[in-house]
């Protein structure tokens, strides 16, 4: 945590609790885990901060907008773009590349 008066970090440390029904090796388990995180880092994290899921005012019902957030997103990653937020910067730039997407 950084510290407004000094501007320095303070050293901390976090444990987490997992439950499993499984004997898992740690080899294993450890990559459970780092697989959940890719699905919140590539899909989740960038629905919620690049797409603004989070700041939607759509309350009920959110599931198709929510469906169709997803489905761009799907055609993005189709179509190898990486970088989802400077896709769309580039998309409002220059329109016509929406159809570049749909060429492929």
């Amino acid at each position: 945590m950084k510290q407004p008066a000094t501007g320095r970090w303070t050293e901390r440390s976090e444990t987490a609790f997992y439950v499993c029904q499984i004997a898992l090796s740690a080899a294993d388990f450890a990559e459970a885990v780092r697989a959940h995180w890719t699905i919140e880092n590539r899909n989740h994290h960038v629905r919620d901060v690049t797409l603004g899921e989070d700041h939607s005012r759509i309350r009920i019902p959110p599931g198709p907008f929510t469906r169709i957030r997803s489905f761009a997103l799907n055609i993005l990653r189709a179509n190898g773009v990486r970088n989802v937020a400077q896709a769309r910067y580039a998309t409002a730039l220059n329109p016509d590349k929406l159809f570049d997407y749909a060429g492929s």
